[in-house]
């Protein structure tokens, strides 16, 4: 079986677990948020990932670098939809925290890929 570059990618690999986490997280979410914060924040987590590896798949270093920067920006609609969450206390703080790093350690990995796209 063959093994795609994304896939050899630490910040995809993370990026996979957040998704797996978000999941997880939101299923603790009250039943009228089906359609409101669950939604949304299990797409913006699976749109990371996702982004990454349609970007890798790209022919041009521009092409590369542009998916990034949507990988990039689903991470900071994901961070503000747990700010949010956590503001109307939906969320612990221990998972708001704990994703919340995630997120960082993501989008530091994500900066550094999509400079090295740009260069």
């Amino acid at each position: 079986m063959c093994t795609y570059l994304f896939e050899k990618l630490e910040v995809w690999k993370e990026a996979i677990q957040l998704a797996i986490s978000t999941h997880k997280i939101t299923k603790l979410l009250p039943k009228e948020e089906k359609y409101g914060f669950t939604s949304q924040m299990r797409r913006c987590s699976v749109s990371i990932s996702s982004n990454i590896a349609e970007g890798t798949s790209r022919l041009t270093k521009k092409d590369k670098a542009h998916f990034m920067t949507i990988s990039y920006s689903s991470s900071l609609e994901l961070l503000n939809q747990l700010i949010i969450s956590k503001e109307l206390d939906l969320i612990s703080d221990e998972n708001f925290i704990k994703l919340r790093q995630d997120i960082e350690s993501i989008t530091n990995k994500i900066n550094s890929l999509r400079n090295h796209f740009l260069k």
